[in-house]
């Protein structure tokens, strides 16, 4: 579940949510283990709330990275293997054949591709929160 992990402007890598301080966020890099501070002036953004254009509508990350991890059958991703910046798009496009050509660029790919891996290196391999079951709920709401 990516809802807990983040991106930190300016630092590379990921880091897992730990604890709230008094004006900062305290973090676990997931390469290194490695707690720290994320000050409330640092652009900080959870995975959770990222989501990739479509031409229909926006796709949320989580999703996105379910639909690699099924591509790719749980296997990083080789960023640096692909010859051109065609080639990625175009690998892209295999996974998810209608994101915005426009909108979406290069770059993010690559960094969508960087992230996947090092989640996997961290262990990490189920993107998306458990569906709730609602049927118990929808059960006793009958019942009264």
């Amino acid at each position: 579940m990516i809802k807990g992990i983040l991106s930190i402007a300016g630092k590379p890598g990921l880091y897992r949510l730990v604890s709230r301080g008094k004006n900062s966020l305290i973090v676990e890099s997931l390469q290194t283990g490695k707690r720290m501070p994320a000050y409330t002036h640092e652009k900080v953004i959870s995975l959770a709330d990222i989501s990739i254009y479509t031409n229909d509508e926006d796709i949320p990350l989580a999703d996105v990275l379910e639909l690699v991890s099924k591509h790719t059958e749980g296997k990083p991703v080789d960023v640096k293997g692909f010859p051109s910046d065609a080639a990625i798009r175009e690998y892209f496009g295999e996974i998810l054949p209608e994101f915005d050509h426009e909108r979406v660029y290069t770059t993010d790919i690559k960094k969508l591709f960087s992230w996947y891996n090092l989640l996997l290196a961290a262990g990490v391999t189920e993107f998306k929160e458990p569906a709730a079951e609602e049927a118990p709920a929808a059960e006793e709401e009958t019942k009264e």
